[in-house]
């Protein structure tokens, strides 16, 4: 297969690095990602600057292009321009570090990546070790590989990606794959006030994660016992149930 891969860690991150090792051992790989670290940029794009696309060379070797803006640039931007001439099969995004779980797909940049890709009309996956002290990319990276050998991606409907996150364990601990929904999983954020030198105050945002969606489908709960978790997400966000309760109260017609 011909493999668009980008990820928001930067081009230089070792999950991208592991990934495109694994990948091109039976498969035509690509590499467009940001120049530098583009993490909790969720899906923002490049509108009003110029991009550049610069090559990166690995040991004398063009390992990819390296680009000045976000995740979901890097796709737009590679399936568009850099290599609107090849015929991509799939679009993955990755190996994230640290996992990307609950309301967490609202604010990465390695989903998003994704999500550009299946807006484009492009299978897509969002790859992420689920641990951001200790990742195991090789572990990641022998699911990723598992997955392609297994699943036509062209069954993946229009506009979804797969949001796969995986334990941070070896390979031979992880006790299968589960398919899972999106959890309630969030976070109790504060911002603590502090001082710079000259007196200034400044906002530094910490918090906790909520983990309290206990329902067996859930993405983290799956993680947590060891299994990979595999989510599929669409780019629409309308909540269908709740449109005709809105319906009945609120949808009038306006007199001319």
């Amino acid at each position: 297969m011909n493999i668009l891969i980008s990820n928001d860690d930067g081009i230089m991150a070792p999950g991208i690095s592991i990934l495109k090792s694994f990948l091109e051992k039976d498969h035509n790989v690509f590499v467009v990602a940001p120049d530098v670290e583009r993490s909790a940029t969720g899906h923002a794009i490049t509108v009003r600057n110029p991009l550049w696309a610069k090559d990166v060379m690995v040991n004398n070797k063009l390992f990819g292009k390296a680009v000045n803006g976000t995740p979901a640039d890097c796709v737009k931007l590679g399936l568009e321009a850099i290599h609107k001439d090849i015929n991509i099969d799939l679009v993955i995004s990755g190996i994230n570090r640290g996992p990307n779980l609950g309301t967490d797909v609202l604010y990465s940049g390695t989903v998003s990546a994704a999500i550009e890709g299946a807006m484009n009309g492009y299978p897509s996956i969002a790859v992420s070790s689920a641990d951001f002290t200790n990742p195991n990319y090789e572990t990641a990276a022998k699911i990723i590989l598992d997955i392609i050998e297994k699943f036509d991606f062209k069954t993946v409907p229009e506009f979804t990606t797969l949001n796969i996150n995986v334990p941070s364990i070896s390979y031979d601990e992880i006790k299968g794959i589960k398919i899972t929904r999106q959890s309630k999983r969030r976070y109790d954020d504060y911002f603590e006030a502090r001082k710079d030198p000259f007196g200034n105050t400044y906002y530094w945002m910490l918090g906790n994660v909520v983990e309290d969606d206990n329902n067996n489908n859930s993405d983290y709960l799956a993680v947590n016992e060891n299994y990979v978790s595999i989510t599929p997400l669409t780019v629409f966000l309308t909540k269908k149930d709740y449109m005709k309760e809105l319906k009945d109260i609120l949808e009038v017609k306006y007199e001319s």
